[in-house]
């Protein structure tokens, strides 16, 4: 073990204790008047799973077992009961939703995608950026914002030397000291960075961070965000996003609308060539999922179908990929590789979360955080829903996405409960801002990915993205609440 290592495990053994310690004295200390003790022992719990989530001092999934462990001797629910909060319809969507994106990355159909949208963009550096940034954000909504940040990120750096052809200040493109290049090069990764984020709020299953925020939801509130109402209010804030993000750039690195040589671009992006023959068995099978979440809500009613919920979908296109046959052998996905990439500890994370909101509720802890909160009803609901994304967006810079969406969630549906306010809107722009960090390198891990290239400065990614973060705390409300009135 290095001396980091150790220092780092004394640190996260630091937060464990002192996490212990606050349960015992809250579990000493009578709870406040208007709570019952199982709902203080609740509190107890929610504020340790908060410590130990947001400082990550364990692994986010073995802290999202405490509820399973804690609740029974609490004496607020058997362990059976607990047990039972874990799971939930989205859990399966989320699980068969990724392995259609491990199959879709196995067989670089993403990379075509996106290779194939920026080979038709504009021949400036804007409309590089724009079209960099676009194909980021759509490849971001089906498979990881991590792997959709290091697909795009080679090409985008093999490129970035070609923005500076458009320098009207008499320097090279090659030359270090050309600022124009140096802000292409910039704007473009952060871009990339941005889209990947950005993008993976388009669908529910683009990050875990919107599976858990859904199942939290349904669990406190009773309302049901299946594909299609998540996309509903996706979709519009990725389209209104993007480009205020790309102008925000544009703007801030001073990127000029001069012409590029197409054959210039042609020569770094390369040809893809025809697609191979697993592409072309992967593709029917992935417009079945999109056509089987997209068009079967729409066709139970008039057809009477069965229930049929997006996770049987995404698990009946899942089980598919282990049956097709791929070219040299083998199926389209094998389980070895499967196994090995399945977001296990993101179901189990998933799972923690729901117990833990299914907790706040049935103990009435929900309801005496409303009361308390109860001045916060006099408030315009824009207002509040303001005022809680803009501390989610702050919060999310310092914890990881998921983290926050599991403390905060169910905090902000007790809120939306007891207040009176209009509860979706304001639970889904929460849901949003879980994943709007983009000031930090810790924020997300794209955002970890642009600043690992060099290109980016902490000035430069702090001045962007907090220009990002502004608008987008108004833009996530105004989404939230335009898309909820026309529902």
């Amino acid at each position: 073990m290095t001396i980091e290592d150790s220092g780092s495990h004394t640190r996260r053994l630091v937060v464990v204790l002192v996490a212990a310690l606050l349960f015992g004295f809250m579990r000493i200390l009578p709870p406040p008047e208007g709570l019952s003790d199982t709902g203080w022992a609740v509190a107890a719990l929610a504020l340790v799973m908060a410590i130990l989530w947001l400082t990550e001092a364990l692994p986010l999934p073995l802290a999202a077992t405490l509820p399973f462990l804690i609740l029974p001797i609490a004496g607020v629910m058997p362990a059976a009961g607990v047990a039972g909060l874990y799971w939930s319809p989205i859990l399966f969507l989320v699980l068969g939703g990724a392995l259609m994106a491990i199959a879709v990355e196995t067989h670089g159909l993403h990379r075509r995608l996106a290779m194939g949208i920026v080979r038709r963009a504009p021949a400036s550096p804007r409309g590089l950026l724009l079209a960099f940034m676009g194909a980021t954000a759509i490849i971001s909504m089906l498979v990881s914002n991590t792997s959709s940040a290091l697909i795009m990120m080679p090409v985008a750096l093999a490129l970035a030397g070609i923005g500076g052809a458009s320098d009207t200040s008499g320097m090279s493109p090659q030359d270090p000291g050309s600022q124009p290049m140096h802000g292409f090069a910039t704007a473009l990764v952060l871009g990339i960075a941005y889209a990947a984020t950005i993008g993976g709020l388009g669908t529910l299953v683009g990050s875990p961070t919107n599976a858990i925020s859904a199942g939290i939801i349904e669990q406190s509130l009773g309302i049901r965000v299946d594909f299609l109402t998540w996309l509903a209010f996706g979709v519009p804030l990725v389209l209104l996003a993007i480009p205020l993000a790309a102008a925000a750039l544009i703007l801030l690195f001073r990127i000029p609308a001069g012409r590029l040589d197409r054959a210039d671009i042609a020569a770094v992006m390369g040809d893809g060539g025809p697609l191979t023959s697993n592409q072309w068995r992967l593709l029917p099978l992935l417009g079945l999922l999109l056509a089987g979440w997209l068009l079967l809500p729409a066709l139970k009613g008039p057809l009477g179908l069965p229930p049929i919920e997006d996770g049987m979908v995404a698990i009946g296109v899942a089980l598919l990929l282990f049956l097709v046959p791929a070219q040299g052998g083998g199926t389209l996905l094998g389980w070895r590789e499967a196994s090995a990439r399945a977001p296990w500890g993101i179901l189990l994370l998933f799972g923690g979360g729901l117990a833990l909101a299914g907790a706040i509720t049935q103990s009435g802890l929900a309801t005496w955080i409303g009361g308390q909160m109860g001045a916060l009803g006099g408030l315009h609901p824009w207002l509040l829903a303001l005022a809680v994304v803009a501390v989610v967006v702050v919060v999310t810079e310092f914890a990881s996405n998921v983290a926050a969406a599991s403390a905060f969630m169910p905090v902000v549906a007790a809120v939306a409960l007891e207040t009176g306010a209009v509860p979706l809107p304001l639970v889904m722009a929460a849901a949003f801002a879980a994943s709007w960090g983009f000031m930090m390198p810790s924020g997300t891990p794209p955002n970890a990915i642009a600043f690992a290239t060099g290109r980016v400065k902490i000035t430069d990614m702090v001045r962007a993205g907090a220009l990002v973060n502004l608008f987008g705390v108004f833009l996530m409300v105004f989404v939230a609440f335009a898309v909820a009135a026309l529902l």
